[in-house]
């Protein structure tokens, strides 16, 4: 799976944010784009979803700027990468909202590949589940080097 630059961005803004301010200091568009040199327009497109979504809020004025809209510990990795990314089926006829996969695929009924997808799918969404931006803030994990 390849995630888009949207949600690279969103997730580097969203942890910039919550070093930078937290839920006590608005911090502006500006200075987040400058601190994770993201190009401020797109930028701003993010956070608009961001905050339509309840994740950050604004607040007006000279010192305006942004915030977390709740506490690190309560904001889903999960639910951020899917508002930003979509859907994390990594083939069409696994989507989410797909009701009929036969309608998508007619081999779906008897494709035996489809699972290696669906276990894919759900492996990504329980790890990306189980994560909180507070951990992404603590976490330092290594790469696991590829078997020859």
């Amino acid at each position: 799976m390849k995630v888009s630059r949207r949600t690279e961005y969103g997730l580097r803004a969203m942890v910039a944010l919550a070093e930078l301010a937290g839920d006590r200091r608005p911090v502006s568009l500006p200075t987040i784009a400058e601190a994770e040199g993201i190009p401020e327009q797109f930028l701003d497109q993010i956070v608009a979803k961001l905050r339509r979504a309840g994740f950050v809020k604004s607040v007006r004025g000279v010192n305006g700027g942004y915030l977390l809209a709740r506490p690190a510990e309560e904001i889903s990795i999960g639910a951020l990468v899917r508002l930003l990314e979509g859907s994390l089926a990594p083939i069409e006829c696994i989507g989410e909202d797909v009701r009929d996969p036969g309608a998508i695929c007619g081999r779906a009924g008897a494709c035996h590949t489809r699972n290696v997808w669906l276990r894919v799918m759900n492996a990504l969404t329980d790890a990306l589940d189980s994560l909180t931006l507070a951990d992404v803030m603590r976490d330092e994990v290594t790469v696991h080097e590829a078997a020859p």
